[in-house]
């Protein structure tokens, strides 16, 4: 196992590790989010090396950004609890981002990584209606947790968070566009995360 690998292994069970410890009670939406690490962590033992990888400070800083923030809220709303805004619907939205995220998953395989990496171009399933599904699972699970519990802190660690997850959209894009299929796929799909709109 090369030393990223170990990495993301490392970081995805001291996720799971911290979810536990700041959640008391597991809900449905924690047991889709421990399922979604789980897929993570066969994931960290079997990918490929990249072809080439962004391995500078501030996509490192973008990725410790996008990592910490979901644990940030966890932490945050155990210490200033938060509002309930429509717990039902942020249900169906963090369920629904879940299944996005494990489609997205799915497709890219051994070719998931943290850092902007090539390790091949995903282009079928939810990679044929926007370029990064991930993140627009992200996206879409961010407003769903917020529905069930939200103040303004973890509304600005969200801002923080998609803020990044935008530096990290294009820090991808400039290592993927070194694939020789990039320009044929984005002809073919245009938006980056939402339909329609970017």
């Amino acid at each position: 196992m090369r030393r990223a690998d170990l990495v993301l292994f490392g970081v995805t069970v001291g996720e799971l590790a911290l979810l536990i410890f700041l959640t008391p009670t597991f809900t449905a939406t924690d047991w889709i989010y421990v399922l979604q690490h789980l897929m993570v962590l066969g994931i960290a033992i079997t990918r490929r090396a990249p072809e080439a990888q962004d391995r500078s400070l501030p996509v490192a800083a973008a990725v410790a950004v996008a990592y910490a923030y979901p644990y940030a809220q966890l932490a945050y709303l155990r210490w200033e609890s938060g509002d309930p805004a429509w717990p039902a619907g942020g249900l169906v939205l963090v369920t629904l981002a879940a299944c996005l995220s494990f489609a997205s998953l799915a497709t890219l395989g051994r070719w998931f990584g943290v850092r902007p990496a090539l390790r091949g171009l995903a282009t079928k399933g939810p990679y044929r209606l926007v370029r990064h599904p991930m993140y627009l699972a992200y996206i879409v699970a961010d407003i769903g947790y917020n529905l069930q519990e939200w103040n303004t802190g973890t509304v600005l660690m969200v801002l923080a968070g998609w803020l990044s997850v935008l530096y990290r959209i294009h820090a991808e894009e400039r290592v993927l566009a070194r694939d020789p299929g990039w320009p044929i796929y984005t002809a073919r799909v245009r938006y980056r995360l939402v339909p329609g709109l970017w």
